[in-house]
């Protein structure tokens, strides 16, 4: 018989330090083209994970090097983020950026969790 082990969890709500707001966008009225902020959508409290170190490289031939993954608490029915939805991150290296939500999906490690995968938006 294999003795048991504990294995901490990869994310706990301690690591959820970097305030985040997901919204949504519309277009403008008028002729003028562009778009402008719609509504905030949910706000909540993220672990902020770049590309990593390991991944640099097909992360660069991908053309990737700008997603983030963040890990946030599963809002349950609240709040279900779909790839209509832009995340700002309030901390001063995301200053001025705005991410588009690309994918989202469930931490399989720990359920209280989902992982949203988001790209800059230029």
């Amino acid at each position: 018989m294999q003795p048991f082990k504990y294995k901490p969890p990869r994310v706990n709500t301690g690591d959820l330090r970097t305030p985040i707001v997901f919204y949504e966008y519309v277009e403008n009225n008028g002729p003028m083209p562009g778009e402008s902020e719609k509504e905030i959508k949910f706000k909540s409290w993220a672990k902020v994970d770049n590309v990593w170190m390991k991944d640099l490289e097909i992360a660069k031939s991908n053309g990737t090097l700008s997603d983030i993954t963040l890990t946030i608490r599963d809002p349950q029915e609240d709040f279900i983020p779909t790839n209509k939805h832009y995340v700002s991150i309030d901390h001063p290296g995301y200053k001025d950026k705005r991410y588009n939500v690309k994918h989202v999906q469930p931490d399989f490690q720990n359920h209280a969790f989902i992982n949203v995968i988001a790209r800059l938006v230029e």
